[in-house]
């Protein structure tokens, strides 16, 4: 398959050709980024409120939980229902439930509950929209460009997440909590009202055997993952890795305050590196197109994440733990469009929402067992030797990939 070339005098062009794709993607951004913003601010404000680590812990989980439970459901409703008004309506229910909360502030309640429970909203909404947004790209895009397109949107992303804390420290310092929430209201808007003018067609599922009862559409999900051996082998390598990612993903902070001392220069160069790395990983891979095989770019990530990893439990000049974290950035790209592009290309249109959804409660599942194993585990034993295991073991995963030939021949798309 033939990579398009992408130059300065053919964005006008391409912008042509996928302004659907654009401007959804654009929507997509502006609300997360609102989102985002409110969910750092909202996490700050108990914590500095109550000072107590169980309040922050009920917080974390109305976040999460919520979001796991929907997911049993939200990919049979993107595969049943339009996926753009779907995203609609679960954009406009967070954004109206933040407006609530905005409103209770202003009138002067300040308990801890109404966030409690509006974040736990927040999240079941996320839960739904997730799915949807994932299954419609390929509605919007040719099978070609999918690997650009995901890689774009992952960028898009990175660089949300690396400025959206920021600018929410900021509106905090220099306003109040109902300001900040007024943020996530109008960037809400502002993505739901580019959804409504946009014109695209309902996937060819949307609105089929609507008789049937959901928990049927579910069976019928589980059972096209369970015998597809292409899906069980993609989860089951995709399992495997979000474990292993988990200490240099997620305690690297931890890892920053025992090796490198409690410095917030060091903690913020942490994760400012991280994500500059992250956002740079999908330009060069938007642009690349990564190679022919999809297997073998996340083979090459899965490896270069784990040499990083390596590394940092080698305990390096902090200098050179930065640019390790760079690196490491730089390949969460691979770990994840390369997924996203071979479910969209492999899986049938009608099964995308819900093989979408299965994948994102298995992968926060896991996720949130392998930190708390790996929490437990850190304080048995030093944080390095953890990082040496798992970075030698994302190596010999990365290895896997190849020598596993039946399994490299469905990295290839259908278009070749």
């Amino acid at each position: 398959m033939e990579q398009e070339k992408i130059s300065l005098r053919r964005l006008p062009v391409l912008y042509r050709e996928h302004r659907q794709a654009v401007l959804f993607l654009a929507s997509q951004a502006v609300t997360l980024f609102g989102s985002s913003l409110v969910q750092y601010a909202m996490m700050w404000y108990v914590a500095r409120i109550t000072d107590s680590g169980r309040m922050l812990a009920l917080f974390t989980i109305c976040g999460f939980l919520p979001q796991v439970l929907v997911s049993l459901f939200a990919g049979v409703w993107a595969d049943r229902y339009d996926r753009r008004k779907l995203i609609i309506a679960a954009d406009g229910g967070i954004a109206i439930s933040t407006l609530i909360l905005c409103i209770m502030m202003l009138l002067g309640y300040e308990g801890m509950g109404p966030i409690f429970v509006i974040s736990a909203v927040r999240s079941f909404g996320s839960g739904i929209q997730s799915p949807a947004v994932s299954a419609m790209i390929p509605q919007l895009v040719e099978e070609k460009h999918l690997m650009r397109v995901n890689s774009v949107n992952g960028a898009i992303q990175s660089l949300v997440m690396l400025v959206s804390p920021i600018a929410g420290a900021g509106l905090l310092a220099l306003g109040s909590m109902p300001v900040v929430l007024m943020v996530d209201v109008v960037t809400a808007a502002i993505g739901v009202s580019v959804l409504f003018h946009l014109h695209i067609a309902p996937h060819e599922r949307a609105g089929q055997n609507l008789e049937t009862h959901p928990l049927e559409d579910l069976k019928e999900g589980v059972r096209y993952a369970w015998n597809s051996l292409f899906i069980r082998r993609m989860t089951g390598y995709y399992i495997a890795s979000s474990i292993l990612i988990v200490p240099a993903a997620m305690f690297n902070v931890l890892f920053v305050t025992r090796v490198y001392g409690e410095s917030y220069l060091y903690l913020a160069l942490n994760e400012a590196v991280f994500f500059v790395g992250s956002i740079v990983g999908g330009v060069v891979l938007a642009a690349w197109g990564g190679f022919k095989n999809r297997l073998h770019t996340l083979a090459l990530g899965c490896a270069v994440f784990g040499f990083a990893t390596l590394l940092m439990g080698l305990v390096p000049p902090f200098w050179v733990y930065l640019v390790v974290m760079v690196a490491a950035g730089l390949t969460m790209p691979a770990f994840q469009t390369p997924v996203m592009v071979l479910m969209q290309e492999k899986v049938e249109g009608g099964m995308l929402g819900r093989v979408f959804s299965l994948m994102q409660i298995v992968s926060t599942l896991v996720m949130m067992a392998a930190t708390g194993a790996t929490g437990i585990i850190s304080d048995a034993i030093p944080l390095e030797w953890i990082m040496l295991a798992s970075g030698g073991l994302l190596i010999l995963l990365g290895g896997a990939f190849i020598v596993n030939r039946p399994f490299m021949k469905d990295g290839l798309p259908k278009i070749s």
